[in-house]
């Protein structure tokens, strides 16, 4: 799930940066990015909170509900927000992968817009890196190569180069240069931030 076991830690003070949530906040939440990053179980995610509650990254309220026990509600602390700062400054591994790359997106509102620029500046690099050794793999290719390599190698140029645009599109746009014109005409990308 989300980038390994330290993953779900921040994805869970991240999402508590925003806003007090219950265990079922948090998963309802992650469920909707599942294809992305994963969906932890309740059984990864309660030793997880248990964990940052016994290091004092966040602290645990009841809340009365009408119907049924008391509700659980997670904090994030003083601590919990430096300790994500400290994650989320750190330099991501030089190959990061897409959940890795998602995870830290998600967390975008923690990022300085510097920071955010970095991090689409890496991503774009090793996915450019990515597309040029797949473009490679094609202008030498093996006459012998089957069908299914063939498509692989397709959808991930295909991929790579919507990646890229993606990425360039939001470099344009944090950085608040003027989109090309073939982004504006996208209405799903033309809005602002």
């Amino acid at each position: 799930m989300a980038g390994g076991t330290g993953g779900i830690r921040y994805l869970i003070l991240g999402l508590l940066t925003q806003q007090p949530r219950s265990v079922y906040g948090i998963r309802r939440f992650v469920q909707n990015l599942n294809w992305l990053v994963g969906t932890p179980s309740f059984g990864s995610l309660y030793p997880a909170l248990r964990a940052l509650q016994k290091e004092g990254l966040v602290t645990l309220d009841h809340a009365a509900r009408q119907d049924g026990p008391l509700k659980k509600i997670y904090t994030i602390t003083q601590a919990g927000r430096e300790a994500l700062k400290d994650w989320i400054d750190r330099p991501i591994a030089p190959e990061p992968t897409l959940k890795t790359f998602a995870l830290r997106l998600i967390l975008a509102d923690s990022l300085s817009q510097a920071g955010l620029i970095s991090l689409i500046h890496q991503r774009r690099a090793q996915v450019a890196a990515n597309l040029a050794a797949l473009e490679e793999i094609v202008t030498t290719g093996d006459p012998a190569i089957g069908l299914g390599q063939r498509l692989t190698l397709e959808y991930g140029l295909t991929v790579a180069r919507a990646e890229l645009a993606w990425l360039d599109s939001m470099l344009n746009r944090l950085s608040g240069e003027p989109l090309p014109a073939e982004v504006v005409r996208d209405d799903r990308i033309a809005h602002p931030l």
